[in-house]
């Protein structure tokens, strides 16, 4: 506390003596034309010239989103309203000649018609913000504190975020004050306004503040008590959590799709519908992986993400950390909170396991490599991404499972993976305060272990090798049995569209792939026949080793017959033998923790 008093005052100190200054007006006076109105206000610089800039990603999601793109005419005035000279000299990159002037006005508007949790949002429902795409900055004031001051719509009475309120402007009249410690914070709190429901809960000493906008079949008291057992299963993990005050901005909409992290808080958008029946535990398995990673990417984290580089891509290779061991912890959580039982935890380790092995691309793309081209490939996929990817997040779930198998069986059950993001977490977040390098990482968790992984690093992490998990997993009490057999297979998946018949995707080295199938081809028959999507799948399912079928197809309006020649396939895949009791008493008492 104390040294974070220091800071604020170094801080302020600096502010005063320079004169920067930096703050933000954000109005939105007609929601219907999706436009957010922005004043930026700069003043202390004392150069003649200089340049504000606008994100092109969104920390969290890997991916250049160009957000300039929704930016109109970009004006400036000096504090005597005099207009300045603006030019435009890069694609997110604008020029402002302030001559003498102390204080400069920047106006702008942003179109926000997205709704996303990585994008902005305005229309007479509500509005939502995500930083990136709505507030520019200026280099020299990114490390400044500033103010962002809301003018809410006439109709939207609530604002959501996690971003401090102002203690030294009051919230008065139309608009509400805020403050932030620099422009990473103010970007980090995503910003729900409307007329949303609001409830608190209290879990691990902290309050959680939960805003639901949209209508859904939620019940507010089971949330409570639900999200509140996953925060303190998370939290006990690792002994202690670093908030005060945390937000979940929960978006109930038809098209969920998924959530983004932030310091203390975190944007979840999900099907309106998904809180009964059988749908509610993937809710509460999106919970748990976005709060987990209020340590596990936030707090600890590759040296490449944060501070960011907000211009360009922001490459790093532990991607299968940050997001692999965050989702096989979010599935661990809920067993632990007992939202699984065992028996039904392992059925869906292994699954991670047989898509993960089962996959083609998984033999053409290291995990590293699919964190690194996750600006490519992973948010850019096309018909042939699974013939040559594989997701970092299920194969790096899988490792980290194979990593707590690894300490569990070193320490005899005394230590498991937990502990050793303890140890992450201390050492480079609280003692550090700084994000670790690749080798940092390997060399860490060999300490841990103590032993050399840079075989394993290169066999499994670097390369494409699959690991022996008989060998990993038979020492904490389950074997693991190859059970794949070789079938014929056509190798292609196919969907409807109306009455058409057309091929989504052809596995890479098979039959259809060999013949000259093509994705987007239009399958009308085959043998003779006419088919349709369950006709059609009947009969290349049905066919035998070097049976050759005759498909008409048709390819830009072109008739094309091809003969395809069935060939045999052989995909991977496991299963789960428990063995040795004792053994399996240590993966009870951490998977579980009931020792703890």
């Amino acid at each position: 506390m104390f040294k974070a008093s220091l800071l604020i005052t170094f801080t302020v100190f600096l502010s005063s003596v320079f004169g920067q200054k930096i703050a933000y007006n954000l109005k939105m006076s007609r929601p219907q034309s999706h436009y957010y109105e922005v004043e930026m206000i700069v003043s202390g610089l004392n150069q003649k010239t200089f340049d504000i800039k606008m994100p092109v990603w969104a920390p969290g999601s890997y991916l250049v989103r160009e957000f300039s793109k929704n930016v109109n005419l970009v004006k400036a005035f000096d504090d005597k309203g005099k207009e300045l000279k603006v030019v435009k000299k890069e694609k997110n990159k604008w020029t402002v000649s302030k001559g003498d002037s102390k204080k400069v006005i920047i106006n702008y508007e942003v179109y926000a018609f997205e709704l996303s949790v990585r994008t902005s949002f305005l229309d007479l429902t509500h509005g939502y913000i995500s930083g990136t795409g709505v507030f520019m900055y200026v280099d020299e004031c990114k490390n400044l504190p500033g103010t962002l001051e809301i003018h809410p719509y006439k109709d939207f009475k609530i604002i959501s975020t996690a971003m401090p309120i102002s203690l030294i402007e009051k919230s008065k009249g139309d608009c509400s004050y805020y403050e932030f410690a620099n422009y990473d914070q103010l970007v980090d709190c995503p910003i729900e306004i409307g007329n949303q429901e609001v409830f608190d809960f209290k879990a691990a000493g902290v309050t959680h503040t939960v805003a639901m906008y949209g209508v859904g079949n939620y019940d507010v008291s089971t949330l409570k008590k639900d999200m509140a057992r996953i925060c303190e299963t998370a939290t006990s993990v690792f002994g202690e959590n670093p908030n005060k005050h945390y937000t979940f901005i929960v978006h109930n909409v038809i098209d969920g799709q998924g959530g983004l992290e932030h310091m203390n808080s975190t944007t979840l958008s999900v099907n309106r519908w998904t809180y009964q029946g059988g749908s509610y535990i993937d809710f509460l398995s999106l919970v748990a992986h976005e709060y987990f990673h209020l340590w596990n990417v936030k707090r600890i984290r590759p040296v490449e993400l944060g501070p960011f580089d907000y211009e360009k891509e922001n490459y790093t290779s532990l991607l299968w950390v940050m997001e692999g061991f965050t989702t096989y912890y979010d599935e661990l959580l809920l067993l632990r909170a007992g939202y699984y039982t065992p028996e039904q935890y392992m059925p869906k380790l292994l699954s991670s396991l047989n898509y993960v092995e089962g996959g083609v691309g998984t033999r053409i793309q290291p995990v590293a490599h699919a964190s690194f081209d996750a600006w490519i490939k992973a948010y850019r996929p096309n018909e042939n991404s699974s013939n040559t990817t594989m997701t970092y997040y299920s194969r790096g779930a899988l490792l980290g499972a194979c990593f707590d198998a690894m300490i569990i069986e070193k320490f005899g059950g005394e230590k498991c993976l937990d502990h050793f993001m303890q140890e992450l977490y201390s050492k480079y977040y609280k003692k550090l305060n700084r994000g670790f390098t690749e080798l940092e990482f390997q060399e860490t968790l060999e300490a841990f272990l103590e032993k050399d992984l840079d075989q394993f690093f290169n066999d499994y992490v670097y390369g494409t090798k699959v690991p022996d998990y008989n060998e990993i997993f038979t020492n904490i009490g389950v074997n693991v049995q190859y059970t794949a057999t070789v079938k014929p297979s056509f190798g292609v998946s196919v969907g409807s569209e109306g009455n058409k018949v057309v091929v989504r995707g052809v596995r890479s080295g098979s039959a259809a792939e060999d013949s000259g199938i093509s994705v987007n081809d239009e399958i009308i028959g085959c043998n003779g026949y006419r088919v349709n999507q369950s006709s059609f799948e009947g009969m290349i399912n049905s066919a035998l080793e070097g049976q050759v079928l005759d498909v008409l197809i048709s390819r830009d309006e072109l008739l094309l017959e091809i003969k395809v020649k069935i060939t045999n396939y052989e995909r991977p895949s496991y299963k789960f033998i428990p063995i040795d009791a004792l053994k399996t008493n240590y993966l009870k008492n951490y998977w579980l923790r009931s020792k703890f």
